[in-house]
């Protein structure tokens, strides 16, 4: 019980922590950022809310002005379920990419965030 009640004052610590401090969108040409709001649809990040690799890549999401349609793995069954049986494990954060090439499951924030970075960064 007292580690569940730690565990929920942290998270709230970091969530609060994020709200202060959330970067600025990138700003772009409304056609650049039509482009990038059509590539993302293809995308979708299955996370937790308070878990702070989770907090890291939305903030890269923020930053980099992609947006990505959001999965709770923790609170929503169905979404636990289509990660499980995607990507093989509930782990988060974990990006779905859907594209020509099939379905890609891609997990560590870190990794998360340079194809984001790579994919998007450059598009004005």
């Amino acid at each position: 019980m007292l580690v569940k009640a730690i565990h929920a004052g942290l998270a709230q610590i970091i969530l609060l922590g994020d709200a202060l401090t959330r970067p600025r969108p990138q700003q772009r040409s409304a056609q650049g950022q039509a482009t990038v709001n059509a590539e993302a649809a293809q995308l979708s990040l299955y996370q937790f809310h308070a878990c702070p690799f989770c907090v890291k890549t939305r903030r890269a999401m923020r930053r980099l002005n992609v947006p990505i349609t959001l999965h709770d793995a923790k609170r929503d069954p169905e979404a636990r379920a289509r990660l499980l049986a995607g990507g093989g494990k509930v782990k988060v954060p974990c990006l779905r990419i859907d594209d020509a090439q099939g379905t890609r499951w891609m997990y560590e924030s870190n990794d998360i965030i340079a194809y984001l970075e790579q994919r998007f960064a450059g598009v004005a």
